[in-house]
């Protein structure tokens, strides 16, 4: 009880410092909950804006020569909201494209010899690195749709043929998810990776400061004095760094889902599939235990690091890897295929993103959930191990250490030391 009480006074001063620096209030709570919601409302309002500058300029067309006996297909290019015909047509269209001056090229081709009597074909010439040529295309491409399922319309009443025997066979597409399985998809392609960056900030500047910063104000000698095992410190700082990670995770998680929909709104009515984002009540308690394991590993990975530096600046440049080595797997990740494994619940960081993944679709692999909490719960304690031993050697305590954490490890761990200054200078 007495160590428990030791750490509990410890992980209370911790937090009320924590709480005093603007630093890391910003990071650890006021980017999480701002950050991405602002990001995806203004990605999504770009979009939806740039789409209707774009969309409200006529595309500019040149056609060679209308098909005979297909006068009428130049109605459909007559909206001068969509079309402006451009005539003459230029001498080089291509090179025209090319520079912005013209949208896109129509031209009639043969049709096979043997289709039906009347029948060509329409190549449509464009520039899809250009937005603008691209929409031209799309518009072109309605366009001669419309004209077409009319003439087969009309070819098919004069010859009395009905539609279903002319048409020969038809697609029809159902799609049997819902509007909120359709909404918890997007969520869990997004949601993992948001969740992972803001758990790695929100550890990041409480790592550095439990460590470098403390160095750097000169309390951390005094705080060694004190009469409590180095590894209740160790562990006081490690919970003071998890619970900034795992609030910054959990504050994230709950402003995006809330703010997904009024974001993605203005894109949903164009659309006309509106989605509903909601998360399973199941889903929460393993999103907040996913929260809880990440965090935890996470912070015991920066404070592993951050335990060699002797200034803020120095930590930032130690835990900057190990932060870029934990986003870089979960990108691949976003792919739908991908299935919750044993064999990716035994890879920390995946295994817990994929654990809320399918948290949010609503699926639940217990198995794969069981390997996930043992192995983050090992990997954690194996850090915290280390943390300790790390902080056993005076010269990392005092900030004397220069050698980091490869350094370290090559000379007191693989036990291939420095040799001794007088032997060194003895040999030349």
């Amino acid at each position: 009880m007495p160590r428990v009480r030791a750490i509990w006074l410890l992980y209370r001063r911790e937090m009320v410092s924590a709480l005093r620096e603007r630093t890391i209030i910003v990071n650890s709570i006021l980017v999480p909950i701002f950050l991405y919601p602002f990001l995806l409302w203004a990605m999504f309002t770009g979009i939806t804006f740039v789409r209707g500058q774009t969309e409200g300029q006529a595309s500019r067309v040149a056609v060679v020569a209308w098909p005979s006996g297909h006068e009428d297909l130049a109605d459909e290019f007559g909206d001068e909201d969509e079309f402006t015909l451009v005539e003459p047509v230029p001498a080089d269209p291509d090179a025209a494209i090319r520079d912005g001056t013209l949208d896109a090229l129509v031209e009639r081709r043969p049709a096979p010899a043997d289709g039906l009597a009347g029948n060509f074909a329409v190549r449509v010439t464009y520039d899809e690195s250009t937005e603008r040529s691209a929409l031209a295309k799309d518009r072109v491409t309605a366009a001669v749709d419309r004209y077409r399922e009319a003439w087969l319309k009309r070819e098919a009443e004069a010859r009395a043929v009905p539609m279903a025997r002319w048409e020969a066979f038809a697609i029809e597409r159902r799609n049997v998810a819902s509007t909120r399985d359709m909404g918890r998809f997007i969520l869990g392609l997004m949601l993992p990776l948001f969740f992972v960056i803001m758990v790695a900030v929100g550890s990041f500047y409480p790592a550095v400061d439990a460590t470098a910063g403390e160095r750097e104000r000169g309390t951390w000698e005094t705080l060694m004095t004190v009469a409590v095992p180095r590894s209740s410190v160790v562990t006081a700082k490690y919970l003071y760094v998890a619970t900034f990670g795992c609030l910054a995770g959990s504050l994230n998680l709950i402003a995006v889902t809330a703010t997904m929909r009024p974001v993605l709104a203005p894109l949903m009515a164009e659309t006309g599939e509106p989605l509903e984002f909601s998360v399973p009540l199941a889903a929460i308690p393993v999103m907040l235990a996913s929260a809880l394991l990440l965090a935890g590993f996470v912070a015991a990975g920066m404070m592993l690091f951050a335990s060699f530096a002797r200034t803020f600046r120095e930590g930032q440049s130690m835990i900057t890897p190990f932060y870029m080595l934990i986003l870089v797997p979960v990108m691949f990740l976003q792919t739908p295929g991908i299935q919750f494994s044993m064999a990716l619940a035994a890879v920390p960081v995946i295994n817990v993103t994929m654990m809320v993944r399918e948290a949010i679709a609503g699926t639940f692999h217990w198995p794969q959930i069981g390997v996930t909490v043992a192995v983050s719960l090992a990997v954690v304690a194996a850090c915290l191990w280390a943390a300790s031993a790390i902080l056993r050697v005076e010269e990392v305590v005092m900030g004397s250490y220069t050698g980091g954490l490869a350094g370290f490890v090559r000379e007191h761990v693989l036990g291939r030391g420095r040799r001794p200054r007088r032997a060194a200078e003895g040999g030349r």
